[in-house]
């Protein structure tokens, strides 16, 4: 894997870390319900250990399409799903809510999933590592990089973001300092899904 792409994952992993629907969000309401800077800091593991897990199955899906389908298809595939995927972003962007405030660490990690997955987390670094390395091995070796450098990226950025805001700013810069993430995601998706088929 070239730098370029480890800086393009690392910015993904950013992004993410930014997103308050990623989880830091959910983290400093944990935080602020118990009073505890330590509840804050507890839950960012499982929901970084779900975004991981969406990211990797989505990765594993598709490298076990390219061991079975021609390249060319298998990367047009890819740039359907991704566009499709940023366009339906735009269309619908309401968002999954299945818990509540009081979660054990598996729920936190099993609604990071459901919400990686519905914002297409993986789809965005399919693009970046769909022409690196052929065969099984190479393969499952590029999506652990990639996961793991997009995870670190997002577990820096979400556990920043979370001590600043649960220490220092307060919820309130949601409604007074911050813009619509999804939205340049959704456009952003279209625009990888758009990149992978050119290339």
């Amino acid at each position: 894997m070239d730098l370029t792409s480890v800086l393009i994952l690392a910015g993904l992993g950013a992004f993410h870390g930014l997103n308050p629907a990623m989880g830091w969000l959910f983290a400093v309401a944990l935080g602020l319900q118990e009073r505890s800077r330590t509840a804050v800091l507890r839950a960012l593991p499982p929901i970084v250990l779900g975004h991981a897990g969406s990211v990797l199955i989505t990765l594993a899906l598709v490298s076990v399409a390219r061991l079975a389908a021609p390249p060319r298809l298998v990367s047009y595939g890819v740039a359907a799903l991704v566009c499709g995927f940023g366009v339906w972003r735009l269309v619908r962007r309401r968002h999954p809510r299945w818990v509540g405030m009081k979660v054990t660490r598996w729920q936190l990690a099993g609604w990071s999933f459901l919400m990686a997955t519905a914002h297409g987390a993986g789809l965005m670094v399919l693009p970046i590592t769909l022409h690196a390395g052929h065969g099984a091995a190479s393969l499952a070796s590029q999506s652990l990089l990639a996961t793991a450098i997009h995870t670190l990226s997002m577990l820096a950025t979400t556990t920043a973001l979370a001590m600043i805001v649960y220490e220092r700013l307060g919820v309130a810069v949601l409604r007074k300092a911050w813009f619509n993430l999804d939205l340049v995601w959704a456009v952003a998706l279209i625009g990888a899904g758009a990149s992978a088929a050119l290339t």
